[in-house]
């Protein structure tokens, strides 16, 4: 799924999440851009409900990443939800051993990418989501 999107609510915000999710494949990497208060965890919450794994949904603001079982068209997917807000350097990154997070067969989902140029590379889809009014939201899907 790409394109651009309207949303008038958090609902049609995680049902576009929901369907970019069915087109998702082991190995992607998505980069969640927007500013704060934008809907990125709505986004994220449709991404997960896609997948099963919804009630274990948390902000990983704190931890970095949070890590979730779900199921792919039927078998077990690990998603991997990363929040690099907090982080201030590339030199952060590497410490964490960001990199190898991003390799093998999971979904990894990256808040806050854009921040760090050197992983652009890294991301096989982009999402981008931007206030269009009072209570919409443009979700640009590349």
């Amino acid at each position: 799924m790409r394109g651009e999107f309207l949303s008038a609510s958090a609902d049609e915000t995680r049902e576009y999440a929901r369907r970019f999710a069915a087109g998702l494949q082991p190995g992607d990497v998505v980069c969640l851009t927007g500013n704060l208060g934008v809907g990125k965890t709505e986004f994220m919450r449709g991404i997960t409900e896609a997948f099963g794994c919804e009630e274990q949904l948390s902000s990983p603001t704190f931890s970095l990443m949070n890590i979730y079982e779900g199921l792919m068209r039927g078998r077990p997917v690990e998603l991997h939800h990363f929040d690099l807000y907090r982080l201030e350097s590339e030199k952060e990154l590497d410490s964490a051993g960001f990199d190898d997070y991003l390799s093998g067969p999971f979904l990894s989902v990256v808040e806050w990418g854009e921040r760090f140029s050197s992983l652009e590379r890294r991301y096989t889809r982009r999402v981008e989501l931007f206030i269009a009014g009072e209570s919409q939201r443009k979700i640009v899907i590349t």
